[in-house]
């Protein structure tokens, strides 16, 4: 143990009632969720947008979130065993959410909510939403912290994290990649928050959604470089599961953002 980092050894379950646990992990999943909710309804507000979307919007949401999320692990990081025992699919409660299937569930959802509620087109809808979500990320990568999992390679920097409470620890000091991600994950919420309150970004479509693709996922994708393998069949791959699932939503961003700025110009 390097007695120079930081020892997190903090109990991944909050409390428990009888059969019931709770863990920090669903804690920070459903604040990350109130707290979009909330930062969504001010931006509903500001443009006199119907309540009852509001409402509709988080249902859509939040369902294509967690289902997205859920087969996002199964197909992406464990293929071989959810396809040999597929009623494992349903049993949530074990752990294992994708972020980057979270992200595919969502562009299903907005595209579903387009269609059957607001009709205002599809980036108008993810222009609004998604400077929200970028808190539920970073919230999302603190539970990740408070459950010991997903950081980073060894390292003899003052700000390295022991893990103990980890089975899979190796004894030396990790890059907190979880607070490294959360930090990237709220600035890109000011920066896409300055744009829309600041800049009235909102009246240029796919600016916002440019900026959080581009944003969120490149942080994603640079730091998954000092990021220990999810898992075993990620052993030698020039680039990792996770940031092959980045790169078509950065080339989005990236697209987005080169027509922007055409609109701009022209």
């Amino acid at each position: 143990m390097n007695l120079n980092a930081i020892t997190w050894n903090v109990n991944p379950e909050l409390f428990s009632l009888g059969p019931l646990h709770v863990r920090w992990y669903g804690l920070t999943w459903a604040l990350g969720i109130w707290i979009t909710l909330m930062i969504t309804q001010r931006i509903f507000k500001n443009e006199k947008l119907p309540e009852a979307w509001l409402d509709k919007l988080f249902m859509y949401t939040v369902i294509g979130t967690i289902v997205g999320a859920r087969l996002g692990h199964c197909l992406f990081y464990g293929w071989d065993h959810y396809s040999a025992n597929p009623i494992e699919i349903l049993y949530i409660w074990q752990g294992g959410l994708a972020s980057h299937g979270g992200a595919i569930g969502i562009a299903v959802a907005i595209f579903l909510f387009n269609k059957k509620v607001s009709k205002k087109g599809y980036i108008w809808v993810l222009d609004r939403l998604l400077v929200g979500v970028t808190l539920c990320a970073a919230s999302i990568r603190f539970g990740n912290l408070m459950n010991s999992e997903i950081y980073g390679t060894a390292t003899t920097l003052p700000w390295g994290f022991n893990f103990p409470v980890d089975s899979q620890w190796d004894g030396a000091a990790h890059h907190p990649t979880q607070l490294y991600e959360m930090l990237a994950y709220i600035s890109v919420f000011v920066l896409t928050s300055w744009l829309y309150w600041k800049k009235d970004a909102n009246k240029i479509p796919g600016l916002i959604t440019g900026v959080f693709l581009v944003g969120m996922f490149g942080a994603r994708f640079l730091l998954e470089f000092i990021k220990l393998d999810q898992e075993a069949f990620e052993s030698g791959m020039l680039l990792n599961m996770g940031q092959i699932l980045s790169i078509p939503f950065m080339a989005w961003g990236v697209w987005l953002l080169l027509n922007t700025r055409k609109t701009v110009k022209a």
